[in-house]
């Protein structure tokens, strides 16, 4: 037994926490669920829309996930390395757009991960937990096969994990002197498993993207970040992913400023607009825009709205409209920053929730209301996912009903079909 199987083996032996694989509350057998209140006499609900546990976009990507966990604890590399390839140069994706190479990659890695996550949980592990010893495994699976590119890709993404797991998301000058030698010492290492495959895999989203993710640690030079964003983007246009990555760290509070990423936002939507229509300026602002008043104020808003309307109409998928009307729905007019038009582009962004709901939704997927309440942190703390999933379910329909307040006021019911939504007389 191999010592990467080993610790794999002793890893899901182990106590630590798991996440788990379903995220939504269990629905009745019809998969609705309903909101509002019920009369004295027992009347039927005001709300009713499907919310289907586990969705379509879950159980693809946990079936990938999954997949890429198997091979690496049967320790087939080998077969996992042709799969992540041939999903690579296929440009697999599920029906949310998320690439399944990234998927069988994080599954691949997961045991490892997890375990350094629970042992750094309160930040300062003992010195005898052995928090190196799943990224050590890994290491010597890859000295067997140094010029795989797909394995060297895993271990350099195992490492930047490992190195937000030191971390945290603490501002820097609160991370301890000893989270950020870990977190430096992991990225540097990720950049140098990398750098000996720069010229092989020009081609690779794969490999791009992983190159792509050296820049939380700004281990990028100012100007790549922009010219390695595209060459990812230019080779899958169709994965959102990498534009709402290059709009955040062209955010000043990244690496960048707000001129830039007007200037990108443009540039990427005029080179994607076959595939997203005026979507790639959207995708680009999408995270940008949600924090910061100032990239809100000088946004253009009908350029951005246009991208809203394109996204839906090239990616008609359930994923992809909760996603939209959530992250509208929480730019909400009455939530103000002080600054007048920042707030006026918030308005009319908020605004949008209730044609995307009206005219895309068919269903309600609580994980991501629940996120987009976060603010679409993709390192949230969440203890329970299955209450977290609660909140959301909660948020998505206490914010519908309020969109149809004047029909349920009226004593119809909105009943959501695979049309969209119907109003029926109670």
């Amino acid at each position: 037994m191999s010592l990467l199987s080993n610790f794999m083996r002793k890893s899901r032996d182990t106590a630590h926490p798991q996440r788990e694989s379903g995220g939504a509350p269990s629905v009745p057998p019809n998969g609705q669920m309903s909101a509002g209140p019920t009369g004295p006499r027992g009347q039927k609900t005001t709300l009713m829309i499907a919310c289907p546990d586990p969705t379509r976009e879950d159980r693809a990507r946990d079936a990938h996930r999954l997949r890429g966990q198997f091979l690496a604890r049967q320790d087939r590399w080998d077969t996992l390395s042709k799969e992540l390839r041939a999903a690579d140069d296929q440009r697999d994706a599920t029906p949310g757009a998320m690439p399944v190479a990234e998927l069988l990659s994080y599954g691949a890695r997961s045991d490892v991960v997890m375990a350094a996550e629970h042992a750094l949980l309160d930040g300062k592990p003992d010195r005898d937990i052995p928090v190196s010893a799943g990224i050590e495994a890994l290491e010597e699976m890859l000295a067997e096969q140094r010029e795989d590119p797909m394995r060297a890709v895993v271990v350099a993404q195992a490492h930047m994990d490992l190195g937000w797991a030191w971390r945290g998301t603490a501002p820097t000058a609160q991370v301890a002197a000893r989270n950020r030698e870990a977190f430096e010492a992991h990225f540097d290492r990720a950049n140098d498993i990398l750098a000996a495959f720069e010229r092989d895999c020009a081609d690779s989203p794969f490999y791009l993207a992983a190159k792509c993710a050296l820049n939380g640690a700004g281990l990028m030079a100012q100007g790549r970040i922009s010219r390695d964003f595209e060459r990812l983007i230019d080779l899958q246009p169709m994965n959102p992913g990498p534009m709402r990555a290059l709009g955040t760290y062209l955010s000043p509070r990244w690496f960048g400023s707000h001129g830039e990423l007007e200037l990108e936002a443009r540039r990427t939507a005029a080179r994607t607009q076959a595939a997203w229509g005026a979507g790639g300026y959207t995708w680009v602002m999408f995270d940008a825009i949600a924090g910061d008043p100032v990239a809100c104020a000088n946004l253009d808003v009908d350029f951005f709205i246009e991208g809203l309307e394109d996204i839906l109409d090239h990616l008609p998928d359930q994923y992809c409209a909760n996603l939209l009307a959530a992250f509208c729905a929480h730019l909400h007019p009455g939530r103000t920053t002080g600054d007048d038009k920042a707030d006026a582009t918030r308005a009319r962004i908020g605004n949008c929730a209730d044609w995307i709901v009206r005219n895309h939704m068919t269903e309600l997927h609580p994980l991501i209301w629940a996120h987009a309440a976060a603010g679409f942190a993709n390192n949230v703390n969440v203890p329970s996912p299955r209450r977290f999933a609660a909140m959301g379910r909660r948020d998505g329909l206490q914010f519908i009903a309020t969109l149809f307040h004047r029909e349920i006021a009226q004593g119809r019911r909105i009943i959501f079909t695979a049309e969209g939504p119907v109003a029926e007389t109670c």
